[in-house]
């Protein structure tokens, strides 16, 4: 089984791949410890990709799905593997196809976790840091005992420039302009699966797990 899951920053897509990869015996493969490995490990992609990530600018797609492949030769994929970060785009998701072909391989399912805009808001610029010892909170899912201040140390809470509700709402456009293509391209290919994210993070595991069993 080879699947990929989407979703928007905020929609729990990590902690799901995590949680399904270990109930359904999968391999987990996410571009960003791939990425990370290579430029610890000092391999030719890993310095290709950190020229680019040095400049600020994104790995191209060519590097980054060679380095996936890489991956997949290198695991024992018996059981399948869940993609974590990756397609992040039309262009990876086509070239991500051609590569499989080569191996008489192919994505068989991708789950979307949708979750409202307005959820996502709630969940992306709710977040507060403690300015001395640096403990998260969160506005709705764990506050502060006390408005503004640390539980931990006393310390003022405030909110990072990425946390706030116009920066959040910038990235879910970015998100959702650049991920629209790619679950159109995926329901064309009948391969869409749109599994509900909001709820218990139990129940969002099961629902998804059903899905790809029915």
């Amino acid at each position: 089984m080879y699947v990929i899951l989407l979703g928007a920053p905020g929609a729990g897509k990590g902690t799901q791949v995590t949680n399904i990869a270990k109930k359904l015996n999968l391999v987990q493969i996410s571009t960003g410890d791939l990425f990370r490995q290579a430029v610890a490990e000092g391999t030719e992609l890993g310095k290709l990709a950190q020229q680019y990530m040095k400049e600020g600018k994104l790995v191209p797609d060519d590097i980054t799905v060679r380095m996936v492949m890489e991956k997949m030769d290198a695991v024992d994929n018996k059981s399948g593997i869940v993609f974590d970060g990756f397609p992040r785009s039309l262009a990876q998701a086509e070239a991500l196809d051609m590569a499989l072909k080569e191996k008489n391989k192919k994505i068989e399912h991708v789950v979307y976790i949708k979750v409202s805009e307005k959820e996502l808001l709630k969940r992306l610029s709710g977040r507060w840091i403690c300015r001395n010892c640096q403990t998260p909170y969160h506005e709705v899912n764990s506050p502060p005992r006390v408005k503004g201040k640390c539980d931990k140390c006393g310390g003022e809470l405030y909110q990072r420039a990425d946390d706030t509700v116009e920066t959040v709402k910038k990235r879910l456009k970015v998100y959702f302009e650049e991920t629209a293509p790619l679950i159109d391209y995926y329901r064309k290919a009948g391969k869409l699966i749109e599994v509900d994210g909001e709820g218990e993070i139990d129940e969002i595991s099961r629902r998804i797990i059903r899905a790809l069993q029915n």
